[in-house]
């Protein structure tokens, strides 16, 4: 029988990703000689992926990409990065202690994200909590990635929850707008990745650090989400 559900962004929610990131763009750019990014000026473009990531790069430096160049960027960066994970990543605090509160209660965990599968399952076992969630569901899961809402629905149904007792937890725009086109309730983190402030995107709620995830909240915000009427309406 599908149950209550939580499901989990990854870059920028559950773990702190930046700094493997950052650096492999940087090892990325210095295939082709450029100078390596600010990593406070380019954190900010981390939620939109890695060939933002390199197309901003290059534009701070005022260059333009070569035909195909973007492509054969992105692959370095990807072989770069998949062979350090876990690297310097780390679970953001409180993560571990809100993911065991809320299995205790009976909620199954998921994550939904626009990071591959692969890679996210290799960071997650790394980390040492892959065994926690009932299904890793990547941008290549499904033939739709967010903020397409049948990303999460998929995930949602991947790992045997039940999308009318689902609430998301992200922390940008596409977590929001995918939830809400969704009809579940979104909590959103304030310390990922976000290239504006959560709080002006109307999430259901935001929390500054996973303490403040309690099983009260979700309870509360499962029980006065937009219903079945919305979900059904975003799922035709």
């Amino acid at each position: 029988m599908a149950g209550p559900i939580v499901v989990f962004d990854l870059d920028g929610t559950l773990v702190d990703t930046a700094p493997d990131l950052l650096d492999s763009l940087n090892r990325c750019l210095d295939t082709v000689g450029l100078k390596r990014a600010d990593p406070a000026e380019l954190r900010r473009f981390i939620g939109f992926g890695a060939r933002v990531m390199i197309e901003r790069a290059f534009e701070a430096h005022g260059r333009a990409l070569g035909d195909g160049q973007l492509d054969q960027l992105y692959a370095v960066f990807i072989e770069d990065y998949t062979g350090g994970i876990p690297g310097k990543s780390t679970p953001y605090p409180g993560v571990v202690a809100a993911l065991d509160r809320l299995s205790a209660s009976g909620y199954r965990l998921a994550v939904c994200t626009n990071k591959l599968e692969q890679m996210s399952k290799q960071l997650l076992a790394g980390l040492g909590i892959g065994e926690r969630f009932a299904a890793i569901c990547g941008q290549d899961t499904f033939p739709y990635r967010k903020p397409d809402p049948r990303h999460l629905f998929g995930t949602i149904e991947a790992a045997g929850g039940d999308v009318e007792q689902a609430l998301m937890v992200g922390d940008s725009r596409t977590d929001i707008d995918t939830a809400k086109a969704a009809g579940i309730p979104v909590v959103a983190v304030d310390f990922g990745y976000s290239d504006q402030p959560v709080r002006d995107l109307e999430p259901s709620r935001t929390i500054s650090h996973f303490d403040e995830l309690t099983v009260g909240l979700a309870r509360r915000l499962v029980g006065g989400g937009q219903g079945a009427a919305g979900v059904k309406l975003a799922r035709a």
